[in-house]
């Protein structure tokens, strides 16, 4: 069922904005819920609700940064001419145009790229590598890129370094990519070797990282941490926090959230899962006392001796860069089968903190939005539409603190091919404290694509519970702790993935729509009692607060 701009669902009513949507309304009661109360109480370490309220980028400032213009891309020959026909694009190749000029900025310390009203054809993927530039059209109603190439024709095939005939351009890539200059020349030659790379912070190889300091002691939550030696380190600085896993695999059991079940489960022989450890999050540094190093985010886990925790320094990170403004279209081609994408991707973040995209519309794309090893960025008034998506949205390999609001996945303009398949909002791969908030999804479901992410809310948002999660068996468990789903009507009434107490441990599902169990029935990955909490079942739209994300915000302002 595709739902209108405005409509009353299950007694409340959703509202679509410009690219993505305003949620739903509804009068809330006076009393908020006892699973509130206790969060107010602890909010750094309640055992089934993650502390997101500094999620997306600047600590999710509502406004992004406006840097001044230095460029404009039809000083560079970028020519708005481009045109459909029957099956293919008239018009002039302005991806060269434009690549020069993000280059340019970049090169000269930033700014933004204006990109004019129009349609532009590209063929080639845009880049954007310098920190501190934006890419920033007329609006996503006045500003098009008509893309005729996709990533393998442009790069080359991608496979998956686990083997098998996998498509890597399924979760990886995109024709607006956002990666820092060096580390994607790495990852492209890495791929037109066909050495198939790790695609996160320390490396094809995660190899390529140096110890800042040791960290001393710490528990999750803890803002402030004690380290060895603070003379690598300083105020605003952007480091990394690494651990490493055991041989018992105490860290794995940790983000589970401990106790006999996760000590239970048969870690060893989840290849996929135990390659994503050590955990890496990146983080930045606000202050420096002494021995005494305060972080910009509380500690999503604890620090322990047996995880080697240490504070290091990885690839350069692209700061501050963004895309504003403008629809990316695709041609229209079949949707490939399932993990053999060609990479007609959208947008996508690696390696990047503190970047965004705002009034984006991704069109006839086989991924919609990607954050790949992204942490502190943001999307904003984004919407996926066309042809219909394998991952409208992704979000992999270790992406941490990311915010996507005001979103919108519109309903597939035909039918899907034989051999597809369709996910929706995805997290997997340890990524953790990701919030989707006020989303309206005419198709797909909440895809936890196993790889065992943890810490991740999604609030105020309506579905239309249509789609299937993936993942390997090798990638281990579909949930770690802290899972939240709070405030979500699904228009069709399909449990899976949505009502979570019954397969996600230490989790919380609060003010969803009453649902049934379809086809796709997962079974819980850990023994024994989950320690999984559910409050006003049945109940969308009267939960209070509305909004778990902006609850926490509020509460972080007064604290």
């Amino acid at each position: 069922m595709a739902l209108s701009r405005r409509q009353f669902v299950g007694g409340a009513v959703a509202v679509a904005g410009a690219a993505g949507t305003t949620g739903f309304t509804a009068p809330a009661p006076a009393r908020p819920t006892p699973l509130w109360r206790e969060f107010e109480a602890a909010p750094y370490t309640h055992p089934q609700i993650p502390y997101v309220g500094r999620a997306g980028a600047h600590g999710g400032a509502r406004r992004a940064p406006r840097p001044r213009v230095v460029a404009n891309v039809l000083t560079y020959g970028a020519t708005p001419d481009a045109r459909r026909g029957a099956t293919d694009v008239h018009g002039t190749d302005s991806a060269p145009a434009i690549n020069r000029a993000l280059a340019e900025a970049g090169e000269r310390g930033g700014g933004t790229v204006l990109l004019p009203p129009g349609t532009y054809r590209i063929d080639d993927y845009l880049r954007i590598g310098h920190s501190g530039v934006v890419l920033r059209g007329a609006g996503s109603g006045r500003t098009t890129l008509l893309a005729t190439r996709n990533l393998t024709e442009l790069i080359g095939p991608y496979g998956s370094r686990y083997g098998g005939d996998k498509s890597s351009w399924s979760w990886a890539g995109g024709l607006i990519w956002l990666s820092p200059w060096a580390r994607h020349a790495s990852l492209v030659a890495a791929i037109r070797d066909r050495a198939w790379p790790f695609e996160g912070w320390t490396g094809n190889r995660r190899d390529e990282w140096t110890t800042l300091t040791a960290v001393r002691p710490a528990r999750r939550g803890d803002r402030s941490v004690t380290v060895e030696d603070p003379s690598a380190l300083r105020r605003g600085q952007l480091v990394v926090l690494r651990l490493a896993d055991d041989p018992d695999h105490t860290l794995l059991e940790h983000m589970a959230g401990g106790g006999p079940g996760p000590e239970a489960y048969t870690w060893d022989d989840k290849t996929k899962l135990t390659s994503y450890v050590p955990y890496e999050w990146p983080v930045r540094i606000t202050a420096v006392r002494g021995r005494t190093v305060t972080l910009e985010r509380p500690l999503p886990l604890d620090a322990r001796p047996e995880w080697d925790p240490r504070l290091v320094s990885g690839t350069e990170a692209l700061t501050d860069s963004g895309v504003v403004g403008l629809t990316l279209e695709a041609v229209e081609t079949p949707q490939s089968p399932h993990l053999l994408d060609k990479g007609y991707n959208g947008v996508t973040f690696q390696c990047a903190y503190d970047c965004w995209a705002e009034d984006v519309v991704v069109r006839h794309v086989d991924n919609g939005f990607g954050f790949v090893a992204a942490s502190a960025c943001t999307l904003r008034r984004t919407r996926v539409e066309g042809r219909g998506a394998h991952h409208p949205y992704f979000c992999r390999e270790g992406a941490h603190d990311n915010l996507v609001e005001d979103f919108r996945i519109a309903a597939r303009t035909v039918p899907a091919p034989a051999g597809t398949q369709l996910h929706g909002i995805n997290v997997e791969g340890l990524s953790s404290h990701n919030v989707w908030s006020r989303g309206v999804m005419e198709m797909g479901t909440f895809d936890t694509h196993r790889g065992m992410p943890f810490a991740n809310v999604r609030t105020e948002i309506t579905v239309e519970n249509n789609g299937r999660h993936g993942g390997d068996a090798s990638a281990g468990p579909l949930y770690g702790a802290r899972f939240t789903h709070w405030n979500v009507m699904v228009t069709n009434g399909r449990a899976g993935l949505v009502k979570i107490d019954t397969i996600a441990p230490y989790s919380a599902t609060v003010g969803i729509s009453e649902v049934r169990e379809f086809d796709q029935t997962d079974v819980p990955d850990f023994t024994g009692d989950l320690h999984a909490r559910v409050e006003a079942y049945g109940s969308p739209g009267s939960v209070h607060p509305r909004n778990l994300y902006e609850a926490q915000r509020a509460l972080s302002r007064r604290r």
